[in-house]
C-alpha cells in the first residue's frame, strides 16, 4: 500500500510548499460570489470566433445567470460581452454565414405582459459583432427548446402543451381544477420557422414529451428523445430516440439501451446527427452501471442500433463520462467527440464510426476536467477545462499546442488556493479506492490536520482532480480554513472500472460504507489526519451516505460532526415518496415488497439510536429528489428522542440543488460554524 503513495506525496508537499510562497491572498466565503463560470461555448462555422455563456452571481438579485460574450480564435482583440440583461441567455447557435448568433433567454420589461419580454423562455439573435439584438419568437407561454439546420437556414423550435387522455373520468378532471396523479400530461409539438419569410409551419405532433431534439443540415430528418409525459418515472424508464423523416416518424431500435442494456432505466441525453443526419448517437446513462454511448445508422432497410465499443485495440476498457458529458459531431463526418474518465479526470476521445475505433490512443494523466468543449470543422479543440491547481478557463488545442483563450478568474490567482492530489489505499477487501486529497496551502508536512470527509452525490459518478468552490459537498472552503478534505471515490463510483461501479448493487450502507473509513484510516496512519478530529459530510447520495455513517454501531473511526445534506434516512420512503422511483429499484434489486432485507438493511433509520455525532441538517423545500421528509426525520430522532446536539435549515423552495447565492453562502457558514466548534476547536487528548 505504502508503495503507490508515499512517493506522490513526498512530491505532493513540495508542490505545496512552493505554491504557497506566490499565494497571497486567504480565501474568504464571501469570495465565491466572484467565481465566474463558462457554462457553454460554440465555435463559429468559419472558424474565426467563439461565442460563449458566462455565468456570474448577483448579490441583489440573489441568483446566478448567464450572459453572452464572443472571442477571436486569434486573439486580435480582447473578448466582448454581446449581453448585459441578465435574461439567462443560453444554447448558442451560429447561423451558416458566421454573422449571427441565436440563442435561448427570458427577457423581461417591466410592465410587459406579452412576448418576447414578459419573462418567457425565446428566440433570440444578436450580430456577433454585438448589434441589434432582436427577438425570433414570440410565442405566447414560451418555448421549451429549439435547433437550425445549417444547409436550409431555417430555425425549428419546440413548444408544451397541455394534453389530457380521455377516459370515463375525463369529465370530473375537467370539472374539478385540482392536481391529478395522471390523465393530463406535457405533450411537445416541433415547428419550423423559415427566417426569410418568418412563416412557422408544425413539423412534428405525436401526443410525446420531447426532452431533446436535433435536425440534420438539410432539415430533412428531425431526431427526438421523447417520453410519454415530463416526469422522470417515464424519462429514465421509458425514454426512447424517434426519428421524423418524410412527414413520418419511426423508432429506431431500443433494445440495446432498453431490454438488453444492464438496466432497463437509462437517462437519454446529447442526441446529436452524423453523417448528415445518416447516422446518430446519444448517452445512456445509468444509475448503477457504466454509461454507454449509442450509435444509430441508416440502412436501406431502415434504422440500425448499437453500443459503441468502450474497449481499445490494447482490450483495456474505458469509461464514458456520465451525467451532462457533452457529446459532440462533425455535421458531414462520422466522428464521434466524447469525454472519457479515470480515477477523478477526464480526456476527450474520438470515435470513427467508419473505423469502428477510437482514432487516438487512449492517454491519461493529465489532472483536468471538462466542463465544455467543441471542435471546428479543421479538427481544432476547444475546451473549458479545469485542473487541479487553476479555476476553469477557455482553452484551444491545434495540434499539440493548446492555449488560453479566456481566463473568467484572472483575480483567482492572488488567491492562497489549497492543493488537490489523486490518492489510493486499500478496502478491507483488498480492492484499491482512490479519491481526492486537498490540503490548505500551508499545510506541512505531516502535521496532524482536522479532517472533513465530502462524499460525491450520485452515486454513479465521482470526486473529480479540478478546483472548484463546491458549497455543497465542501470543495475548497473547508482547506481554505485550514481542514484537509477526503473526497472519497468510493465502491459505485465512475472511473475504475466497470466492477467498481457495479459492485455497489446490493450493497449500499455497507461496501461503500466500508471504502470511506478505510480512506479515513490511511490519513490517519500516514499522520495527516487527526484521528480525534473528524468531520463527515455530503449533499444527496452524500447526505445519505453521512446518515450512513453517522448511525454505524461501534464504528472503527469517531465523527466529531457531521452536515447531512438533501440526505435519504430510509430507503423505502425513498421508492415511495422521490421523483425517481427507479434508483432504489435498480440498487435494492426489486421493489420494497420483493427485497424487504435489502430496504431494511440499507436504510440508516434504524440505526438511528447509535447516533452520538452532533449533527447539521440543510435541506432544499421544493426538493422532489431527496424529500424533506427524509432530513425532517433525521432531526426528529436527533432534537426529540436522542438528544443529540443538531440544527435543521429548509431553505424555502429550493429544489434538489440550492439555486440563490443567500443559501449557498448560508450553508457554507453554517458547516464551517459547526464544524469549528465541534472539530477544530475540539481539544485533543494527550498522549
Amino acid at each position: 500500500m505504502k508503495r503507490y503513495i508515499l512517493p506522490t506525496l513526498v512530491l505532493f508537499f513540495l508542490s505545496k510548499t512552493l505554491s504557497a510562497q506566490v499565494a497571497k491572498q486567504a480565501i474568504t466565503l464571501e469570495d465565491y460570489a466572484s467565481v465566474n463560470t463558462i457554462l457553454e461555448i460554440a465555435v463559429s462555422p468559419d472558424g474565426k470566433h467563439l461565442a460563449y455563456t458566462l455565468a456570474t452571481w448577483d448579490k441583489a438579485e440573489d441568483n446566478r445567470k448567464s450572459d453572452l460574450w464572443v472571442v477571436p480564435v486569434d486573439q486580435s482583440s480582447p473578448a466582448k460581452r454581446l449581453t448585459f440583461d441578465r435574461a439567462n441567455d443560453r444554447s448558442i447557435v451560429w447561423s451558416k454565414d458566421s454573422s449571427t448568433i441565436y440563442f435561448l433567454g427570458n427577457r423581461k420589461r417591466a410592465g410587459e405582459t406579452k412576448a418576447p419580454y414578459d419573462g418567457t423562455t425565446q428566440v433570440w439573435q444578436i450580430e456577433a459583432n454585438g448589434k441589434e439584438l432582436r427577438p425570433v419568437t414570440r410565442e405566447a407561454g414560451g418555448i421549451s427548446a429549439f435547433a437550425y439546420s445549417t444547409q436550409e437556414g431555417h430555425l425549428y423550435f419546440s413548444k408544451d402543451r397541455d394534453h389530457s387522455d380521455p377516459d370515463e373520468f375525463s369529465a370530473l378532471r375537467s370539472k374539478f381544477k385540482v392536481e391529478y396523479g395522471h390523465g393530463h400530461r406535457k405533450v411537445t409539438d416541433i415547428y419550423r420557422l423559415d427566417l426569410h419569410t418568418w412563416r412557422i409551419e408544425k413539423k412534428v405532433s405525436d401526443t410525446r414529451y420531447i426532452r431533446e431534439f436535433v435536425v440534420s443540415p438539410d432539415g430533412q430528418r428531425i431526431g427526438m428523445i421523447t417520453a410519454f409525459d415530463d416526469t422522470v418515472v417515464k424519462s429514465e424508464g421509458e425514454s426512447r430516440v424517434d426519428i421524423w423523416e418524410q412527414g413520418k416518424i419511426v423508432t429506431p431500435p431500443t433494445e440495446c439501451y432498453r431490454a438488453k442494456a444492464a438496466s432497463p432505466y437509462a437517462w437519454l441525453e446529447h442526441l446529436v446527427f452524423l453523417n448528415d443526419g445518416k447516422a446518430f448517437a446519444f448517452c445512456a446513462v445509468f444509475d448503477a452501471y457504466p454509461a454507454e454511448i449509442v450509435i444509430g445508422q441508416r440502412t436501406d432497410v431502415g434504422w440500425t442500433t448499437e453500443l459503441m465499443p468502450r474497449t481499445t485495440e490494447r482490450k483495456e476498457k474505458f469509461m464514458i463520462r456520465g451525467y451532462g458529458s457533452p457529446l459532440f459531431a462533425h455535421a458531414q463526418s462520422q466522428v464521434l467527440v466524447f469525454l472519457a474518465e479515470k480515477e477523478g479526470s477526464t480526456v476527450p476521445q474520438y470515435y470513427s464510426l467508419e473505423k469502428k475505433g477510437l482514432t487516438l490512443p487512449l492517454t491519461f494523466g493529465k489532472e483536468q476536467y471538462i466542463y465544455a468543449m467543441t471542435f471546428d470543422n479543421k479538427g481544432v479543440l476547444y475546451e473549458v477545462k479545469g485542473t487541479s491547481r487553476s479555476f476553469a478557463k477557455l482553452t484551444m488545442t491545434d495540434g499539440t499546442e493548446t492555449r488560453v483563450l479566456v481566463d473568467p478568474n484572472p483575480h483567482t490567482e492572488k488567491w492562497k488556493l489549497p492543493t488537490n492530489q489523486h490518492i489510493t489505499w486499500k478496502a478491507g477487501d483488498g480492492s484499491t479506492v482512490g479519491g481526492i486529497l486537498q490540503l490548505p496551502a500551508d499545510a506541512k508536512p505531516k502535521e496532524k490536520l482536522p479532517l472533513v470527509v465530502a462524499i460525491h452525490g450520485g452515486p454513479t459518478t465521482a470526486s473529480y482532480l479540478d478546483l472548484r468552490f463546491d458549497p455543497h459537498n465542501g470543495g475548497l472552503y473547508f482547506a481554505a480554513q485550514g481542514y484537509a478534505v477526503l473526497f472519497p471515490n468510493y465502491r459505485g463510483s465512475t472511473g475504475y472500472g466497470d466492477t467498481f461501479v457495479t459492485d455497489l448493487i446490493g450493497h449500499e450502507n455497507d461496501v461503500e460504507v466500508k471504502d470511506i473509513l478505510a480512506g479515513i484510516q490511511y490519513l490517519v496512519s500516514q499522520g495527516i489526519a487527526d484521528p480525534e478530529r473528524i468531520a463527515c459530510m455530503g449533499w444527496s447520495n452524500g447526505g445519505y451516505l453521512t446518515n450512513c455513517l453517522i448511525t454505524l454501531k461501534n464504528p472503527p473511526v469517531k465523527f466529531k460532526a457531521a452536515s447531512s445534506g438533501a440526505g435519504i434516512l430510509d430507503t423505502v420512503a425513498e421508492w415511495g415518496f422521490n421523483d425517481e422511483p427507479a434508483y432504489p429499484i435498480v440498487f435494492k434489486k426489486g421493489l420494497p415488497w420483493e427485497q424487504p432485507e435489502i430496504y431494511k438493511k440499507t436504510s440508516p433509520t434504524y440505526g438511528l439510536g447509535n447516533v452520538v455525532t452532533p449533527t447539521l441538517i440543510h435541506v432544499g423545500g421544493g426538493d422532489e429528489r431527496c424529500p424533506p421528509g427524509h432530513s425532517r426525520m433525521l432531526y426528529r430522532a436527533l432534537k426529540e428522542n436522542l438528544k443529540v446536539p443538531t440544527q435543521l435549515m429548509v431553505y424555502p423552495n429550493e429544489p434538489h440543488g440550492l439555486t440563490k447565492l443567500s443559501h449557498r453562502l448560508a450553508k457554507m457558514e453554517w458547516d464551517l460554524a459547526w464544524f469549528d466548534k465541534y472539530v477544530k476547536n475540539a481539544s485533543t487528548p494527550k498522549k
